[in-house]
């Protein structure tokens, strides 16, 4: 399986970023790309800007395989706090890495 890179510019991406980002996005998947890699590298002062990017490109994708790599610590911190943090291919706190399941104790009260 190949994988697709497309570099968010740095320091901040701005809303024509996004379009740009968007409108190349959208060609990767009707060419063919299976799995988009978002680099992330550049991205050096990350804003709510930059998250409204990163939102609006996995809205692009449409429920195809997109995953942000190369994020430092401050926008994974603000991708953790708004709730995207799935982006990096993370579990969120308090979920189960896929595939896990909670056990079930037979004196456990129904909740």
């Amino acid at each position: 399986m190949t994988i697709v890179r497309l570099a968010l510019p740095g320091p901040r991406p701005t809303a024509r970023d996004a379009d740009r980002l968007c409108a190349r996005l959208s060609r990767l998947y009707e060419d063919g790309a299976r799995t988009v890699e978002c680099d992330a590298a550049a991205v050096t002062a990350p804003d709510l800007g930059t998250v409204q990017t990163l939102a609006r490109l996995r809205l692009a994708a449409r429920g195809r395989p997109l995953r942000v790599t190369g994020a430092a610590p401050a926008l994974r911190a603000l991708l953790d706090l708004v709730g995207l943090v799935q982006l990096l291919g993370e579990t969120e706190e308090r979920e189960p890495a896929v595939g896990v399941q909670e056990g079930v104790e037979p004196d456990d009260l129904p909740v």
